[in-house]
């Protein structure tokens, strides 16, 4: 039986770059020598995942974001929380791990996110071959081009800036959270941008001044968590390429948000 330490080691030897001495890619909870009776792979290791996890037998998870409510996944302001207390007894009690699998999966060529990204929404062949941010379509209405993108990713929540009846062609995508730069170059070169989340008084106040301005611009804003999603989908079945001797599954994390007109069931 392989250990979460043989199955981080594989992970490290397989990425395609060197790993860095200084990154947010460690073993968050658990230890090296923990038997990995199965592994499962997400976005987002809430206590919802970790409970779904647990009860497939999946005792290491890897996640692409923090377990612990923070990019570096730093507890000391929550130690005394009962809701991270509750979280990390449950991770122990299970006997799980968790790895935090965040910069080196960006940093591989292609970025494993974006990849994936791309595939879930069938934009390969519109790829610019020069910008892999960039893609080209058959002209269509911002409308219509949002509500495509929210069919194939099953968004709730999506929001949209911009004309509805707009012509977009030229489209920018940045997966997950976008500042302010590099956020105004991409929009530069594009009718839309495509991001999981940005500041509102920034961003988002850059794009309505354009618009207001006369520019022809638009911003569709997914939400961080299904805007990079897909990407480990797509990493679970990366890791079955060289990891064959334990069972391997993607378990999706859920949207967290709801519209107030349409509940959630």
């Amino acid at each position: 039986m392989l250990t979460v330490g043989q199955v981080i080691d594989r992970v490290k030897a397989n990425v395609g770059i060197p790993w860095r001495e200084q990154t947010v890619d460690n073993l968050i909870a658990g230890t090296p020598e923990i038997p990995v009776k199965g592994v499962a792979v997400t976005m987002m290791a809430t206590l919802d995942v970790l409970q779904r996890a647990a009860s497939k037998g999946l005792n290491m998870v890897i996640t692409h974001e923090p377990t612990y409510y923070s990019h570096q996944d730093r507890t000391e302001p929550v130690q005394q929380d009962s809701l991270y207390q509750l979280k990390r007894d449950f991770i122990q009690q299970k006997g799980m791990a968790v790895f935090h699998f965040h910069d080196h999966w960006h940093g591989r060529r292609p970025d494993g996110i974006a990849t994936g990204m791309v595939r879930e929404l069938g934009w390969e062949k519109n790829n610019d071959s020069q910008n892999s941010r960039l893609f080209t379509f058959p002209e269509t209405s911002l409308a219509r081009f949002a509500q495509g993108m929210s069919t194939k990713l099953g968004i709730r929540t999506m929001r949209v800036i911009g004309d509805p009846q707009m012509p977009v062609r030229r489209v920018m995508a940045s997966w997950g959270n976008v500042s302010l730069m590099p956020g105004v170059p991409y929009l530069a070169q594009a009718d839309v941008l495509v991001v999981g989340e940005t500041h509102e008084w920034e961003l988002v106040e850059y794009v309505q001044d354009a618009i207001t301005s006369g520019q022809k611009k638009g911003l569709i804003i997914l939400g961080h968590l299904i805007s990079e999603q897909a990407g480990m989908k797509y990493c679970a079945e990366w890791l079955k390429g060289f990891i064959t001797d334990t069972p391997i599954e993607f378990i999706s994390a859920s949207e967290p948000y709801w519209r107030p007109d349409q509940p959630v069931k």
